[in-house]
């Protein structure tokens, strides 16, 4: 079964082929960054726009990559949500418009869930049962996955999620837009344990998040220090020591108190080097494993829709031969515990 895979839920879009007998077969991204850097953030008509523009020609560069022909396409799946309810609506209305040209099946896939599931792309790839972080600038969970469709949220940031925290601060140490991989870039730069920053929530006893107070911190922390090259590396490090010992320490203790013996990292944030390399050296001395999507797939993209949009398809074949009128619907806000189990 071929899925053409349609992402479009912020500032990048993504598309891609996927084969469930021989895999990925393409995928392409445009990105929006240099368009949005302008404005310090995403404007979201401007990335409406831009997904106009560009989701055509990359569904045909996704064609000739894997060497296929639009009508051998089995089905497409879409971002249904949670997103930019202008941006979630170039990719729905084209997903739609071309099933109901095709007579093929069209699937609204959760943005979250394609996140989740995309570590199974790579090799080796978990099993189910796993405990997954889901993290990112809008995102911030830590889920029990049963399977597809079967996800308990075991907790949540409370405020900013981390990929937030790393952009705000970012800018506060007068990073440019997107500030996350700048920041990190900084902070290996840093001296280690000059600042000691706090970690909020950690000993909460619980699996929820707050980095608000962290990113108010380094605020207060730079106000009272005469900042020099050196001094912004060094609270950069800072804050990243900081947020990574929440995100590893919050995600050690529910696979502890899980039972199981693998951790799944997705969502942009999980492209940290830090913390790749703090929750791998901390989650072997459990004598479990911790899997990472590659880091083209860590960021929003056309590949994990695809894959999700096939793993809904063969858990629920019916799916594949329901009708499709060209209807359609957009999620801005989606709870990933309300999708339907296939």
């Amino acid at each position: 079964m071929l899925v053409l895979g349609i992402e479009t839920s912020c500032d990048e879009t993504g598309v891609a082929l996927y084969d469930t007998a021989h895999g990925l077969l393409s995928h392409t991204l445009y990105s929006q960054i240099d368009m949005h850097s302008e404005y310090g953030g995403v404007v979201p008509e401007l990335a409406s726009r831009d997904h106009i523009r560009r989701v055509l020609p990359l569904i045909e560069q996704a064609l000739q990559t894997a060497r296929r022909e639009l009508r051998q396409v089995d089905a497409i799946a879409y971002t249904q949500g949670p997103g930019l309810a202008g941006a979630l609506l170039v990719g729905a209305s084209i997903g739609a418009a071309m099933g109901f040209a095709l007579n093929i099946p069209v699937l609204g896939i959760h943005h979250l869930e394609g996140h989740l599931l995309s570590p199974l792309l790579s090799k080796p790839a978990p099993d189910f049962p796993f405990i997954a972080l889901l993290v990112s600038g809008g995102h911030t969970q830590l889920m029990r996955v049963e399977g597809v469709g079967r996800y308990e949220l075991l907790g949540e940031t409370v405020d900013d999620a981390a990929g937030e925290a790393f952009d705000k601060t970012a800018k506060l140490l007068g990073l440019g837009y997107p500030g996350g991989a700048a920041l990190s870039a900084l902070a290996r730069q840093g001296r280690p344990g000059l600042f000691k920053l706090p970690r909020p929530m950690l000993n909460s006893g619980d699996f929820n998040f707050s980095f608000s107070g962290l990113k108010t911190a380094v605020l207060t922390l730079i106000n009272k220090q005469a900042m020099t090259e050196q001094t912004r590396a060094d609270i950069a490090l800072a804050f990243q020591d900081a947020a990574v010992e929440v995100l590893a320490g919050k995600s050690l203790a529910a696979l502890s108190q899980s039972g199981l013996s693998q951790l799944v990292v997705a969502g942009g944030v999980g492209a940290n080097r830090q913390l790749r390399e703090t929750l791998s050296a901390r989650v072997a001395t459990m004598g479990a494993a911790v899997f990472y999507p590659e880091l083209e797939f860590c960021t929003d993209n056309g590949a994990m829709i695809a894959f999700a949009g096939a793993m809904r398809l063969q858990a629920d074949g019916r799916q594949a031969e329901r009708a499709n009128d060209g209807r359609f619907t957009v999620k801005a806000r989606w709870d990933l515990e309300m999708i339907d189990q296939p």
